[in-house]
């Protein structure tokens, strides 16, 4: 049985610390991630980032899990990778929110 290797980024992290980001098809046969290092698929990897929290007064700012956002210098905590960057210190602004999506009330046929 043959394995296709499919290129994709990966996040390297060393000492609890993502150190680069590359692109790999994950054949160990081409290419190795350093010894002791960990490689995870930046697409399906978890990561706090800042988010804007729009159900307090005034809005504030939150960690909230996203998946696909790490990046280099993000700390891996052996289940997340959680962003460097300091808490934004502006208060979010609600027209940076997403738009309101339509609620429908019921199912309609044509």
């Amino acid at each position: 049985m043959s394995q296709e290797f499919i290129d994709q980024n990966y996040l390297i992290i060393e000492s609890n610390v993502v150190t680069n980001v590359v692109v790999w098809n994950g054949d160990t046969n081409i290419w190795t991630p350093p010894q002791g290092s960990l490689a995870l698929v930046q697409a399906t990897t978890p990561a706090l980032i800042w988010k804007a929290n729009y159900t307090t007064t005034p809005y504030s700012w939150e960690l909230g899990q996203t998946v696909g956002a790490g990046a280099i210098e993000f700390t891996w905590d052996g289940t997340n990778a959680v962003t460097n960057e300091p808490k934004p210190t502006d208060p979010p602004k609600l027209e940076d929110a997403a738009p309101n999506q339509p609620v429908t009330s019921g199912t309609v046929t044509a």
